[in-house]
């Protein structure tokens, strides 16, 4: 069930490594960031939002199913905005 936040969390790598090449910032640097951004966020949401409607739609698979992929679009979102944060502290150094 985790298939969407492995793909969105290498997804996010390569996204910050690339951006990071093209504006002549270190690519490790930024992939890392991002990397921890998603994570972080990731499991924010899985501890506190999921765990607690996980009981309530429990009896409903595709409720389930649809309930734990909240956290992967957080964490994508999260990583959306740690992007924007980062170019623009980019912009602000030229």
């Amino acid at each position: 069930m985790l298939h969407l936040a492995k793909f969105a969390a290498v997804a996010v790598l390569v996204w910050f490594y690339m951006t990071a090449k093209e504006k002549g910032e270190p690519p490790i640097n930024w992939a890392i960031t991002g990397l921890i951004g998603y994570w972080i966020t990731w499991w924010a949401v899985k501890l506190t939002v999921v765990s607690s409607l996980l009981g309530v739609v429990a009896k409903n698979p595709t409720g389930t199913f649809l309930l734990l992929q909240i956290p992967a679009l957080c964490a994508i979102g999260a990583s959306f905005l740690i992007r924007k944060k980062l170019l623009a502290d980019s912009a602000e150094k030229e």
